[in-house]
Formats: structure tokens, C-alpha cells, sequence
């Protein structure tokens, strides 16, 4: 499946449904009476999250939906059928722009949450709501009004608990497949994730959470640089970050390592470096010399909490995870405790 995670399509709600002009067959009714029957409404069009989905591709190349429209009305006072409503699934962590004026429409954040991106057209009325005692016989009716089209712009923002960031090649993939079910592609080469990659770390009795894999970030990627403008996005709905530094490098100081990143951290949304972050020095069973005294030396200074693991051998990754475990479990606490102090 390829990833997609921005699409730019285009949604039209149902016409509304004419009025009937129309008149009863009835002896001393002037014409038989006015009994057109009104249109039915046009469908609209909707907006769904949905866990089913993972990324943006149907949207992507099916660009144009529209919803039924509205039957026009009929003789008898019998009314015409209401259109049925479009409903387009799109993934959860989805953002909806009008992609004319740029107004966020909404956050899809919430398995089943939809919102309404565009109302159908109202039913025209019949005759029959135009007699008068002046004018019994009106031979006037409404046409359904239009229902609504519009440009939308969707950009999808992952959902995961933990975002593992970092320089190409520092072994993020890697570190995801030693800790979840995730099959993503290891290689000995830069930029061997191409798109985010999600995993589900099971930790019984505490339940699970998710991890995302952040294709390698480089200096200059929040200006388009390598693959990180397209994918710093979806570090935003991480709630730890975890940034992996390769020790065994021998051509990069680990500080610089973590330096490089910061700094596109910070050039992206200063908000980033705020959030609870970890180090994990990664490829300890690999020569490391002075590295990781180094980086300890610099991860104390900083009160950041350092794992030395080797996402390979699975070398300190357990006691890693269980770190990881901890603070989610602590942060959804913290989240229900604060939503429960709101009127």
C-alpha cells in the first residue's frame, strides 16, 4: 500500500429536488386544487474516522464525490425522496482545511468522529403552498436549491503515544521491529524508511501503546532537506519522543547527532522540545570507544534519561520499553485527571 498522507480533493452535496406544480381532478375546485408535492432534500456529504484506514490513498486518487440528489416532488402532495448522504472514511489523526479559504474544519482524532463538510441542497416547495384565497389555482413552485461543493485539503497527522526520531540510519527501524510486531525495512544504507512506519508494543497487565518510526532526519530538514519536511508533521501528536543516536558512528560526535535534530525540532515548532524526550544510544554491541561516556556525560548535564541497548542483540531494550510503558501509562492518568477537573 503506498502512503499517503495529504490528498487534495473536491465534494459536492445533492441538488434539492423541484417543487411539483400539479392540481386535483375534482368537480367545483378551481382547477382541482394546488397538491404538487415539495422536493426532498439533497445528501450531504461527510467526513468519518475510521481505524480500518492508514493512510490518505483512496482520497488521494479518487478525487471528486458527490452525494445523490434530491427526487423532485410529485402530483398527490407526494414529496420526493431525500438523497442519501456520501459518507468518505479517512483515517484517524486526519485534518480538514477548506482548501479554498484555509479554514480548519476539523481534527479527526476519534474512532467514528465526522463532521460535516458539506450540506445538501433543500428540497424546492410544491404549488400546493402557494394558494392563497386571491390565488387558489398558483401555478408557482420552487426549484431545489444547490447543494454545496467545495475544495478540501487533508493532511494526516499520525496517532502514536511514542515517536522514535533521529538521524538516517541510526537504527529506528531496526528498534521498532525488536519491540513490536512492525515489519519495516532494515538496511545498512541512509534513508531506508521511506514513509512512517506505526508498531503496537504489548505490555501486559499495563496494555499497549504505539510507536511511530520517523523516516531519518538531516540538517536542513525542516527547509525541504532529505525526507523530513514531509514527515516532521507527525511528531506533533507524539506525546514522548525518543530520539535514537547511533554510538558506533565514528565520523559524528553523538552531541552533534542529537544537536542536528534538535535543531529542526526547534526551526519546525519550538513546542517539540518541551515535550518529554529520551536517548536511546543504540549499537552498543558494535566498538563504541569514548562515545557513550560522552553522551552520558551530556544526557546527565541535561537531565535526559539515557538507555544504552542494541536494538540487534536486544541488549537493554527491555528495560527500555518498560521505561516507555511507564510514562504513557503516566501521561493517560495525567490526561484523565485533567479532563475530569472540567466543568
Amino acid at each position: 500500500m503506498i502512503f499517503v498522507d495529504e490528498a487534495r480533493i473536491r465534494v459536492k452535496a445533492g441538488d434539492g429536488g423541484r417543487g411539483c406544480i400539479s392540481f386535483r381532478r375534482e368537480a367545483h375546485v378551481p382547477r382541482g386544487g394546488p397538491d404538487g408535492g415539495d422536493g426532498g432534500d439533497g445528501g450531504s456529504v461527510y467526513l468519518v474516522a475510521s481505524r480500518s484506514y492508514r493512510t490518505l490513498s483512496d482520497q488521494k486518487f479518487h478525487r471528486y464525490s458527490c452525494a445523490k440528489d434530491g427526487a423532485h416532488g410529485r402530483g398527490k402532495r407526494m414529496h420526493g425522496r431525500r438523497g442519501a448522504d456520501l459518507i468518505i472514511p479517512v483515517p484517524l489523526g486526519t485534518v480538514v482545511v477548506d482548501g479554498d479559504t484555509g479554514e480548519l474544519l476539523a481534527d479527526l482524532v476519534e474512532d467514528g468522529q465526522q463532521v460535516l463538510v458539506a450540506k445538501g441542497g433543500k428540497g424546492g416547495r410544491g404549488n400546493s403552498h402557494f394558494a392563497t384565497p386571491v390565488i387558489q389555482a398558483p401555478r408557482i413552485a420552487e426549484p431545489g436549491q444547490q447543494g454545496l461543493e467545495r475544495w478540501l485539503h487533508l493532511t494526516l497527522k499520525l496517532l502514536a503515544e511514542v515517536g522514535l526520531i533521529g538521524l538516517p540510519n541510526a537504527g529506528k527501524s531496526a528498534l521498532l521491529c525488536r519491540i513490536s510486531a512492525a515489519n519495516s525495512k532494515v538496511a545498512e544504507y541512509p534513508f531506508t524508511t521511506l514513509t512512517p512506519h506505526l508498531g503496537t508494543v504489548e505490555i501486559d497487565p499495563l496494555g499497549a501503546f504505539v510507536v511511530a518510526d520517523i523516516p531519518g532526519l538531516i540538517e536542513g530538514a525542516s527547509s525541504g532537506a532529505g525526507l523530513g519536511i514531509r514527515f516532521l508533521r507527525h511528531i506533533e501528536r507524539t506525546r514522548l519522543l525518543v530520539h535514537v543516536i547511533d554510538i558506533s558512528d565514528t565520523a559524528r560526535d553523538p552531541r552533534e547527532a542529537l544537536a542536528v535534530v534538535e535543531e529542526e525540532l526547534r526551526t519546525f515548532n519550538p513546542e517539540l522540545l518541551k515535550r518529554p524526550r529520551v536517548i536511546a544510544a543504540n549499537k552498543i554491541d558494535l566498538p563504541h570507544d569514548t562515545h557513550l561516556p560522552m553522551l552520558h556525560a551530556l544526557c546527565t548535564e541535561r537531565t535526559l534519561p539515557l538507555f544504552p541497548m542494541s536494538a540487534v542483540t536486544g541488549e537493554g531494550v527491555e528495560r527500555f520499553v518498560g521505561y516507555l510503558a511507564d510514562q504513557v501509562r503516566k501521561d493517560s492518568k495525567r490526561q484523565v485527571s485533567m479532563e475530569c477537573r472540567v466543568p
